[in-house]
């Protein structure tokens, strides 16, 4: 489907009714198709399942797979954002429960792995929009380059290779992934 094979979609509320809505980003209050790849896709999965082991115990969070949809953009109402993989902390949501729709707050942690389609001006938007709304701790994973890039809400990035190991930092602390996890 193109952008223009569904023009009735122009507010969050009409994504969330929309078949296939799910695949859908909500861009200045038009539909966006989610490119995703069954490797970008594989990479965020393996990271939920991590997130979701080192959280679910202590009751640290919750972590969100690459169908959640994160409207948190203060000054783009109509935007509609879904990381590849999310986490969100403990008692940040209302009664810390997931809601029915979108969500309403930011994630600590927004993941991106970079799909084949995706160009650098694409990840680089969805980066500022995540900044701008909050989000402490960026991974931009780039399967190609085996690499991750972290980009940090105070405007610091370093770079892990696959020999590294990436870690919640002071967002999640204690929680570590090897990068040659996320692609075997």
């Amino acid at each position: 489907m193109t952008d223009n094979a569904i023009p009735a979609v122009t507010e969050p509320e009409d994504l969330l009714r929309m078949p296939d809505g799910n695949h859908y980003e909500l861009i200045d209050g038009r539909p966006r198709e989610k490119p995703m790849g069954a490797e970008s896709d594989e990479i965020g999965g393996l990271l939920l399942t991590r997130f979701n082991n080192f959280i679910r115990p202590g009751k640290l969070g919750r972590a969100y797979p690459s169908q959640t949809g994160f409207q948190c953009f203060p000054t783009k109402p109509k935007q509609v954002r879904m990381p590849d993989t999310a986490f969100v902390s403990a008692g940040r949501l209302p009664n810390d429960r997931s809601p029915e729709g979108y969500i309403l707050v930011a994630p600590d942690i927004a993941v991106e792995v970079v799909s084949p389609n995706e160009s650098y001006e694409e990840v680089e938007a969805k980066v500022a929009e995540y900044r701008s709304a909050g989000v402490k701790l960026i991974w931009i994973i780039s399967p190609k380059s085996r690499t991750v890039l972290i980009r940090r809400l105070d405007g610091t990035c370093a770079e892990v290779a696959e020999t590294g190991a990436i870690s919640g930092e002071n967002v999640l602390p204690g929680f570590t992934c090897p990068v040659a996890e996320l692609f075997v």
